[in-house]
């Protein structure tokens, strides 16, 4: 009955051990979420047709966002700087649109559709966010 003891307390020393060097061991990661910006988007599509507006990048040519029918809201800001590098970008710049090119919201939505007018045709900026 000795061994049996033995062997018994050998082998719950032996699992508190493992438990106590797994539990140490045991990292823990905290990922935030937060929106891309714009040297992440141009280095995943260096053609994207981006500009940011209040902290969030917008992109045209999103195939779903394009077939939406959308009218044309209030103006809520314009293109007031032009960036091609991709990086520092700020609110109301953008990579390919021209300074002066006027920010519209849409009737139909709020939030993550705006609305560029340029040349006479109507392009849908969709909000790259997190979420």
């Amino acid at each position: 009955m000795s061994g049996q003891k033995r062997f018994l307390s050998m082998m719950i020393l032996i699992v508190f051990t493992v438990m106590g060097c797994s539990n140490s061991a045991i990292e823990t990661e905290v990922h935030s979420t937060e929106n891309p910006d714009a040297k992440e988007i141009l280095t995943i599509n260096p053609e994207a047709d981006i500009f940011q507006f209040e902290g969030v990048i917008y992109q045209t040519g999103i195939e779903w966002v394009d077939a939406l029918t959308l009218t044309k809201g209030e103006k809520v800001g314009e293109i007031k700087k032009r960036n091609q590098t991709g990086t520092n970008f700020e609110d109301e710049m953008a990579n390919k649109l021209p300074v002066g090119v006027e920010i519209y919201s849409t009737h139909e939505q709020e939030g993550p559709i705006l609305l560029v007018e340029l040349d006479g045709e109507i392009l849908k900026y969709y909000a790259l966010v997190e979420g």
